[in-house]
């Protein structure tokens, strides 16, 4: 296997988590970023919502509380207090990189409010683009910078060695598309002073998702397989309002069209939200979505709509300059949002498990750190608080590039319930295909789930046939496709004994055989058994 020279830090991932932990690290270090398809491809790039930062001091104890009131109360109270307060600096370092961040009248930050937020305090640019905004203006960064850029890397597995601190991950093995190798790939054997995942979520679990193909849950697959801890992998959240107009319109409508004023309607036209909750639109994601999939269900599966014709009177300015992506995506399906509703249901949209980190990233793994998505840092409890996620990557890549320069040791989870699972205990193949396992997530362990359905599951993804073992060793010509599709079964294996293992509902984790909330909600790390 070949390999390239040493580096300092190897991040793998190139979302707003990863360019950014990749730029801070590059000040004093060898850098190489590592990206599945090209730089600033992924979830970042779609994203249409914005950042969620506290104006002053008073706010950022109004957005600890918003952020620990939608965590349904599994939100680690002291990485609520960490990302609020950091988010200012973070903010105004990423428009030093050229964000131009959308200004009011009167030439300041304009200020949106979105769900579950007490105030407006959502930072956009471009409108509806704020992501595409951030991933421009890091990529461009990045490649300013002395990071080495490797494109189209796709993630085999995590090296590891026995050090002082027990096993220890020193690199990992990639898969890099070259016309020169047999099968047009060879792989990569990156060593590193330090690992950094932030290779994003695992939308593509489900049927139907807000995410781009890229999000296969990558990372959680080979932390898990590497041995270790992953937290909270039942709470999965759904947005309640991806349009549905046809083959090849599943797109966002982000949540900032609620909080500027837009309804929705069930499909006899029928406001539906504020007999659910006294919040209305603005109520937590997991309410809103469940109100929406109730509205369709009620309606034979017609989806519901949202009505966002009164938005421009609201604004002073027309629907397109203030949401201009969504504008545009809705016209190419031919339907004029201006005025007319938008047919919507809920889709996959966020992970909010993952790899268990403590507040600077670091894993229960020495060598391993994780950010963004893939990580699970508690910020986001049982319902991540909109526009919180571009914020706590943000964040969490300058805090990750400052810890790997420390170093340490692993960290420990004393507060949190350990879970030891003997099921999903070792690489399995691909034979599931991808399809059959997005019904069978989509249909047992989605927005509502109950124990019955759960084992179902379990069952469906457990096929009887030889598995095929993954992560031991050279991928011997075993195609990317195969082994990313063996990725995404074994991270649907897991959230599935999560669920299983929670028997109450928690924010976006509903059972609906066992409605009601525990009396004390406990986070929960999940640890293999060798």
């Amino acid at each position: 296997m070949n390999a390239l020279p040493d580096c300092d830090v190897l991040v793998l991932g190139a979302g707003v988590a990863g360019m950014t932990a990749a730029l801070e690290a590059a000040r004093t270090r060898r850098v190489v970023l590592a990206t599945k398809t090209v730089l600033g491809d992924g979830s970042t790039r779609a994203a249409q919502g914005g950042i969620a930062v506290a104006t002053g001091a008073d706010d950022v104890g109004a957005h600890v509380a918003d952020t620990l009131a939608a965590g349904a109360g599994l939100t680690d109270p002291a990485a609520a207090r960490a990302f609020c307060a950091d988010g200012p600096v973070a903010v105004r370092v990423l428009a030093e990189r050229g964000v131009a961040f959308d200004r009011d009248g009167e030439g300041r930050w304009a200020l949106g409010l979105e769900a579950a937020h007490s105030r407006a305090r959502v930072l956009h640019a471009g409108g509806d683009r704020t992501g595409a905004a951030v991933s421009a203006a890091l990529a461009a960064a990045v490649r300013r910078s002395a990071v080495t850029v490797l494109e189209d890397a796709f993630l085999l597995d995590l090296v590891l060695e026995d050090g002082p601190a027990g096993r220890t991950v020193v690199g990992a093995d990639l898969l890099l598309a070259d016309a020169g190798a047999p099968g047009g790939e060879r792989e990569l054997r990156l060593r590193a002073g330090a690992v950094v995942l932030a290779t994003g979520g695992a939308g593509q679990l489900f049927s139907r998702t807000s995410n781009p193909a890229v999000a296969t849950g990558d990372g959680v697959a080979a932390a898990w397989r590497a041995g270790a801890q992953l937290g909270d992998l039942e709470m999965y959240q759904f947005h309640p309002t991806v349009a549905a107009l046809g083959h090849g319109s599943a797109f966002l409508v982000s949540e900032a069209v609620r909080g500027e004023g837009a309804l929705l309607l069930d499909a006899a036209g029928h406001r539906f939200m504020p007999a659910l909750d006294p919040r209305a639109e603005l109520a937590p994601r997991d309410v809103v979505a469940r109100g929406v999939a109730a509205a369709v269900a009620a309606h034979g599966g017609r989806p519901a709509l949202l009505d966002a014709t009164g938005v421009a009177a609201r604004l002073g300015v027309p629907f397109a300059q203030r949401f201009p992506g969504i504008d545009r995506l809705c016209r190419e399906a031919g339907l004029d949002p201006a005025t007319e509703p938008v047919p919507v249901t809920p889709a996959a949209h966020y992970w909010m498990g993952g790899v268990r980190t403590d507040l600077d990233g670091r894993t229960s793994l020495p060598g391993l750190w994780a950010a963004g998505e893939v990580a699970c840092t508690g910020l986001h409890g049982a319902n991540r608080l909109a526009s919180n996620s571009l914020l706590e990557a943000l964040v969490a890549g300058g805090r990750v590039a400052a810890a790997t320069a420390r170093g340490g040791g692993p960290a420990r989870f004393p507060g949190d319930e350990l879970v030891q699972l003997t099921g999903p205990s070792v690489p399995v193949a691909s034979h599931v295909p991808r399809r059959e396992v997005q019904a069978v997530m989509t249909e047992h362990a989605g927005l509502v789930r109950d124990g019955a359905g759960l084992e179902v599951a379990a069952k469906l993804l457990t096929p009887g046939e030889a598995p095929l073992q993954l992560g031991a060793g050279p991928a011997d010509g075993v195609p990317r496709s195969t082994r990313e599709d063996a990725g995404l079964l074994l991270a649907a294996r897991l959230l599935v004994a999560a669920a299983t293992a929670r028997e109450d509902s928690l924010g976006a984790h509903f059972r609906c055989d066992h409605p009601h909330p525990p009396a004390t909600a406990r986070r929960r790390t999940f640890r293999r058994i060798p």
